[in-house]
């Protein structure tokens, strides 16, 4: 994870420099004030960790930067005040508190094709074939539309004061954070050339972490401080919203989780994939604190 983030930071920044010359002065220091936040970068860490250990070869960093991208455009979206209107982000005012609701929209907006851009820059470094480039921007994207996290933040957003069961948070969290994370650890198999039984395994791998990390995600805004999030804590029980801490309390919930995340290393030491890097990243979902 370190070393992903200080990989992942470097390309970012790069791309950063060039939005603010290439975007008016407002719109380009908002996207790269985004872009520019400490994160986890599990998203990126994911393709990174999955391309290395099925064989990929090259310097995938600015392909698994994309996804980064992908992902910090959500993160502006949802703060905004018309979704769950935040103030805090990552240990500091959110986009919008900075910059304003129209900037921070329209920087948001304008990460997506960006996120395009980086992808292909990304290919190209590595010489990937253009069916392949496809074949990533078809995951990627299809994560991030109506069928992915916009679908999943919609039926988010109507279940705010409704008593949901299982199955029905469960679709949520799967659309909303699990499509990306799923879509990052397939980019991470497509990119190394796996044939498509492994990368099918790697999909129920990031099918089963991505689960796993919004129930804890769920559990940790009921349990941990604004300063150990660097976000605003307690957020989704003011918001009446329907997560796994509300259906099943906080420690079954975790130990949902956890079954998730063993169920995730399951999946890929059924085709032969026996990664302690990958099982690190499957723990590190459920044992984080922020």
């Amino acid at each position: 994870m370190r070393d992903a983030r200080s990989s992942i930071d470097g390309v970012l920044a790069e791309w950063c420099d060039r939005v603010q010359r290439e975007l008016p002065d407002e719109i380009g220091a908002a996207i790269a004030y985004s872009l520019g936040a400490s994160g986890k970068r599990l998203r990126p860490a994911l393709v990174l960790g999955v391309f290395s250990e099925l064989g990929g070869a090259g310097d995938a960093t600015e392909l698994a930067a994309a996804l980064e991208v992908i992902h910090t455009y959500s993160l502006v979206h949802d703060d905004l005040p018309c979704m769950d209107d935040d103030d805090l982000r990552r240990g500091r005012p959110t986009t919008h508190r900075r910059f304003g609701i129209a900037a921070a929209t329209e920087a948001g907006f304008r990460m997506v094709p960006l996120a395009a851009r980086v992808l292909t820059a990304g290919a190209t470094r590595l010489g990937l074939s253009s069916g392949t480039l496809a074949a990533m921007g078809r995951e990627v994207f299809q994560a991030a539309g109506a069928s992915g996290m916009i679908g999943g933040q919609v039926l988010d957003l109507e279940a705010e004061g409704q008593r949901l069961d299982a199955s029905a948070v469960g679709e949520i969290h799967r659309k909303k954070t699990g499509a990306l994370i799923t879509a990052s650890a397939v980019v991470g198999a497509l990119a190394a050339g796996a044939p498509p039984v492994r990368v099918e395994a790697v999909r129920d791998f990031g099918r089963e972490i991505g689960f796993a990390f919004q129930v804890v995600d769920d559990v940790l805004d009921a349990t941990a401080t604004s300063q150990e999030l660097g976000k605003t804590a307690g957020k989704d029980a003011r918001q009446h919203k329907a997560t796994f801490a509300t259906v099943y309390g906080n420690e079954a919930a975790l130990a949902q989780a956890r079954a998730s995340t063993r169920n995730a290393v399951d999946h890929l030491a059924v085709v032969g994939i026996h990664s302690s890097l990958l099982a690190g990243l499957a723990n590190f979902v459920v044992s984080r604190r922020s």
